[in-house]
């Protein structure tokens, strides 16, 4: 009987599915947006004006800088958390999660010591004129002296969300920014505090993010962190920043396009009758704007992500397709949309943020509506890189996201101006976003194309084998040392089953995923192959794999060849831990004789493959795959295929003895 635990994604209708998951992420996101921008209204609307949003504008990078850091923690060591809870390991989830909110303290601490020995130097840098810069200055003193508190609430926040509690990961953001948006009148017009008091809100709000934060890691469900928790780590450490490590390129992505486009509307706005603060008060509320639909279609792929997931790890291409096809169409309404509400009413947002100058509204209309003329295609290309990452393509994803605002943008961003004057830092968006959806378009029509078109699950019969109670053992091999093969011979020696593919075949059949797919796991050859075994198919097919070799010890005596068995078996009181292993010159000759492979192939192979089956076992166990000390018996396979199944039935018979 199949495992019920994530079939209903196998059934269940797509708009029903989409509409649970997406919602909640929708709002989360939409609350962290607030963030970002009542700031720039209330502060647009007082007697600071627009030289005010533009103060704003220039400090809004280097908060991205910070959060880029917080982020990469807190994504990795949620993920990580994640790991460890499928492999219900206790001991390295605490120090991953310790370390995490460790580092982002000591990064903090180091970004606030520069930050305050370079401020003016940074905010001319991100485009601060003589006039904003005694506002910048204000601002900024008191948003950096904040960034610990900053930094550690985004932190933990994610691990809330990743040990189960999304909910109060959602009312930690919430409240922070309600009490901001109370806190902002109140400060800014109320005590009169002006662009201070923008700032003072905003770190009060900050605060009670963290604080709410803190008590939640006091009553938490799957970890407790303890004084061991916060000693760093480094080969835990080093796992957590391998998962989080998307979550920062992406965030430095964005803090590069805030630094090119600032100087170049700073420079060219300085030539023009604009001004060099109009443009970079302007920009800083069209990018927070615009930032608003981009958290909407986020946070439907997000929502659609454990849908995609399932489904493609069970070949279930219909109901990929069928997603795909609804996320496409909800994206491109909801950019549709609102590039009708950029392109015919604009005046109607910008007077939002107040200012209604001559020039102000001049420049802030044409960036509207040139700027943010092709939102749709950029919403295109923000929902295929998360699908991408969702379905385990992790380099289709990263291409995606960078080829739209770094290959393309950032490059236009500084060519363009020079011939068309302060309009051409403006039309560097839509050209940008043309090219990075044609780019997308072709990664996306090359991977349907590849997709297998059977949408039918073939389930296999499983060919679990009832037999004595007794020793279970593990073989874990280099690529090239026949351990399958001595594993078969080990088997049929001491006349138990031997499980390899049909181990495979038992995860699907339980699992509802596809026989191929599960297969393939720790066999990609994905460049980027410590995140594509974090992608959700490929947890999915993971917790499948474990669920089956745990079936297996249980029907008694047997070997098992591979899949990390020997650490999801390792409080198994009969279980026997081999390592195969064999100079390499051997292991070339085997693949060579196997594959037909020329010796250079086979020696590549050989490297890749023991690469990929190390990450796997890492990323299982959290352990190094070559350390001999966590087998009970290593072999050099060298000797000869039947010499090394005998001694290992000679070792066996000893042990039983």
């Amino acid at each position: 009987m199949k495992n019920q635990d994530n079939n209903f994604l196998g059934h269940e209708k797509i708009g029903k599915l989409l509409f649970k998951f997406a919602v909640p992420c929708v709002l989360s996101l939409l609350i962290s947006s607030l963030y970002n921008i009542v700031d720039q209204i209330f502060i647009g609307n007082s007697d600071l004006g627009y030289l005010g949003n533009a103060a704003t504008g220039v400090v809004y990078p280097i908060t991205i800088i910070a959060v880029a850091f917080a982020w990469c923690f807190g994504d990795g060591s949620a993920a990580y958390l994640s790991l460890c809870q499928g492999r219900k390991d206790t001991k390295n989830a605490h120090k991953a999660i310790g370390n995490s909110i460790l580092l982002s303290f000591i990064i903090s601490i180091i970004f606030l010591f520069l930050g305050f020995i370079f401020r003016d130097n940074l905010l001319y840098l991100f485009g601060a004129s003589e006039k904003s810069i005694a506002l910048a200055r204000d601002y900024y003193n008191i948003i950096l002296a904040a960034i610990p508190v900053y930094m550690l609430g985004n932190s933990m926040n994610a691990v809330i969300r990743a040990d189960g509690s999304p909910k109060f990961s959602m009312l930690a953001t919430a409240s922070g920014a309600i009490i901001n948006i109370i806190l902002d009148p109140v400060f800014i017009f109320g005590l009169n505090w002006g662009i201070k008091g923008a700032a003072y809100a905003t770190i009060i709000g900050q605060i009670a993010t963290l604080l709410i934060s803190i008590y939640y890691y006091t009553r938490t469900k799957t970890f407790k962190l303890c004084l061991d928790s916060f000693k760093l780590d480094m080969n835990v450490f080093k796992n957590v920043i391998k998962l989080g490590v998307s979550t920062f390129i992406t965030q430095m992505s964005i803090v590069i396009i805030s630094l090119v486009c600032n100087i170049m509307l700073a420079k060219y706005g300085a030539l023009s009758k604009y001004g060099a603060d109009i443009p970079i008060a302007v920009i800083g509320i069209t990018m927070k704007v615009f930032s608003i639909v981009i958290n909407i279609i986020v946070g439907i792929i997000l929502g659609a992500q454990p849908i995609l997931g399932y489904n493609y790890g069970a070949k279930n291409m219909a109901r990929v397709k069928e997603t795909f096809k609804t996320v496409v169409i909800v994206s491109t309404i909801i950019g549709l949309l609102s590039t009708l509400v950029f392109e015919l009413c604009p005046s109607v947002i910008i007077k939002i943020f107040g200012s209604s100058e001559e020039l102000y509204m001049e420049f802030a209309v044409l960036t509207f509506r040139i700027f943010l003329i092709l939102v749709t295609f950029t919403c295109l290309i923000k929902m295929c890189s998360i699908f991408f990452q969702a379905v385990g393509e992790p380099l289709k994803a990263t291409i995606v996201s960078l080829a739209r605002d770094i290959v393309f943008f950032v490059p236009l961003v500084i060519i363009l101006p020079k011939y068309m004057g302060i309009k051409g830092a403006l039309i560097a968006a839509p050209i940008a976003d043309f090219l990075g959806l044609i780019v997308t378009v072709v990664l996306i029509i090359n991977f349907f194309k590849h997709l297998d078109r059977n949408t039918e699950n073939n389930y296999v019969e499983s060919s679990l084998k009832e037999t004595q109670q007794g020793v279970i053992i593990t073989i874990a091999r280099c690529h090239g040392s026949q351990g399958k093969a001595i594993g078969e011979l080990v088997a049929q020696k001491l006349n138990i089953p031997c499980y390899y593919k049909e181990m495979i075949a038992i995860a699907a059949q339980e699992s509802g995923l596809d026989k191929e797919f599960v297969s393939n796991i720790n066999q990609s050859q994905n460049v980027l192959h410590d995140l594509y075994l974090t992608s959700s198919p490929v947890k999915y097919a993971i917790v499948a794999q474990e669920k089956a070799i745990k079936m297996i010890a249980q029907k008694g005596s047997c070997v098992i060849v591979g899949r990390a068995a020997d650490y999801v078996l390792k409080n198994n009181k009969n279980l026997v831990k081999i390592m195969i292993y064999a100079p390499m010159d051997y292991r070339i000759q085997n693949v060579m004789d196997m594959y037909h492979d020329t010796k250079a192939e086979a020696k590549k192979n050989i490297i890749k493959s023991d690469k990929n089956r190390a990450s796997y076992y890492e990323l299982i166990s959290g352990e190094n795959w070559l350390d001999l000390n966590n087998y009970d018996l290593c072999i050099d396979s060298s000797i000869g295929k039947e010499q090394t199944a005998d001694l290992i039935c000679e070792y066996i018979k000893n042990i039983k003895k």
